[in-house]
């Protein structure tokens, strides 16, 4: 949480009704929240103004053909972790960065082009320098849940219920096998306006790629039906209430894989998981709303998973930077040393 910026219910529900819809109209929001139109704008602009709410248009990579996501975990040199961080968030291939506690010093998500340029990102030229003494990259094989589907819990059912029948619906698992898509140079243009501001109204949308206000909805429309575009709302999850953020790396039967990644994909703790290569073949990003939870949630949750042969839990402790966006707690803009 950003010191001095207090956050309370009201400011809770506005964030949620986004993470549930990004967006939803705000008469809508103000409906369900039980608010003013007009206070609902105020607040969500505060929460925005201080860097603790943003909604971004964000796209498929993999159903789009522009790249292919691996996780790295980094050992570095003592005291110089947070260096390394940094130098790895400052790489535009560098989607999500974290500076975590136990196996691992520092977690990274990487988008390329393919996975043989992973030999210039992982060995040539890595990121850090001479500061990491070890690192671990497992490619992302499948995706069973992400970031955006996530439910914190904060509404009740019926308005949860409501936000979610207005907007697009998950795509990775209805578009994996499908052939990817490719975009055009109005929904390129139409991405990248929205990967600044998924909240842009469409009149303004329009003048930005230079094309009519029909056209840029029906477009928007149809990459959001296709699988190609997703709005993320980024906040931090202790503006939602939920105080502990962790990575979850496991290591499950092969035959039991898509059992085990089904039952933890529909917890409702769950914010992210996918199948992966490597030494772990489940990697989990999950929000608990107390430590004390954390010990219930190992024993209880994650001892019940089918063909279970190891679990590591590597605790976020800073987060550079999330869906390429730097999260308040990042440092300034910095080159690589």
């Amino acid at each position: 949480m950003q010191p001095g910026v207090p956050v309370d219910e009201l400011d809770r529900a506005i964030v949620a009704a986004l993470q549930l819809n990004g967006r939803a109209p705000w008469s809508l929001v103000a409906r369900l929240v039980g608010a003013s139109e007009s206070t609902v704008v105020r607040r969500a602009a505060l929460l925005g103004e201080s860097g603790m709410l943003r909604v971004i248009g964000v796209v498929d990579v993999l159903r789009c053909g522009l790249g292919v996501p691996v996780l790295t975990r980094f050992r570095c040199r003592p005291g110089t972790t947070y260096d390394v961080a940094g130098a790895i968030a400052a790489r535009p291939e560098a989607r999500f960065v974290a500076v975590v506690s136990g196996a691992a010093d520092c977690v990274a998500e990487f988008v390329v082009p393919d996975h043989a340029a992973l030999g210039r990102v992982m060995v040539a030229d890595v990121p850090g320098g001479d500061r990491v003494i070890e690192s671990e990259t497992h490619a992302v094989i499948r995706t069973f849940v992400s970031n955006h589907d996530w439910n914190p819990g904060v509404l009740d059912p019926k308005a949860a219920a409501e936000l979610r029948d207005a907007a697009e619906l998950p795509f990775e698992d209805r578009f994996r096998d499908g052939s990817p898509e490719r975009l055009d140079e109005l929904e390129q243009a139409i991405v990248q306006v929205l990967g600044q501001d998924g909240r842009m109204p469409y009149k303004a949308l329009a003048a930005a790629v230079g094309s009519s206000e029909s056209t840029a909805k029906r477009r928007v429309e149809s990459l959001v039906r296709r699988g190609c575009l997703r709005f993320r709302t980024l906040a931090e999850p202790e503006v939602l209430g939920y105080a502990v953020e962790f990575m979850l790396w496991l290591e499950v039967e092969p035959g039991r894989l898509e059992t085990a990644g089904q039952q933890l994909a529909a917890h409702p703790l769950t914010r992210y998981l996918s199948a992966t290569t490597g030494r772990f073949n489940l990697a989990a990003q999950v929000a608990l709303r107390h430590y004390g939870d954390l010990f219930r949630y190992m024993t209880d949750d994650v001892g019940s998973l089918p063909g279970l042969r190891a679990a590591d839990v590597t605790l976020q402790l800073t987060t550079f930077k999330r869906a390429w966006v730097p999260t308040p707690a990042a440092p300034p803009d910095r080159k690589e040393p």
